[in-house]
């Protein structure tokens, strides 16, 4: 499982390395760039109900991850996570189904587009 230690809190985050990673690429992006946004996730062990940060360029982050090599992510699942993070409610991940959606991407879907490519987090 990979941590993420938001602001001064010293209870990490956790959730799994692939699915952190995807929010790694997106927080960095979003904050170079000077953007605000809200990360909501639920259904963890931990805390089955939801749980919501407003993740903005002046609060300290760092992510911890299990495995030494970064994960291989779903470059369209990326994208449909970072459209989602664009939105008004911001980036939202039911921990319970994450898995399955990404997989959705990876299967065309009436039509012949090619199979997403993999992108690797830093």
């Amino acid at each position: 499982m990979a941590k993420l230690y938001y602001g001064s809190d010293t209870a990490p985050i956790a959730l799994p390395d692939r699915l952190m990673g995807y929010i790694k690429v997106i927080a960095s992006t979003k904050l170079r760039r000077g953007e605000s946004f809200t990360l909501t996730w639920t259904g963890t062990a931990e805390e089955p109900g939801r749980s919501t940060i407003w993740l903005q360029p002046a609060i300290p982050l760092r992510f911890v991850f299990d495995s030494v090599e970064p994960e291989q992510l779903v470059g369209d699942y990326l994208r449909s996570l970072a459209d989602q993070a664009n939105a008004a409610s911001g980036l939202v991940i039911d921990t319970r189904t994450w898995e399955s959606a990404e997989e959705a991407t990876r299967t065309p879907v009436r039509s012949a587009r090619p199979v997403g490519r993999s992108v690797r987090a830093a």
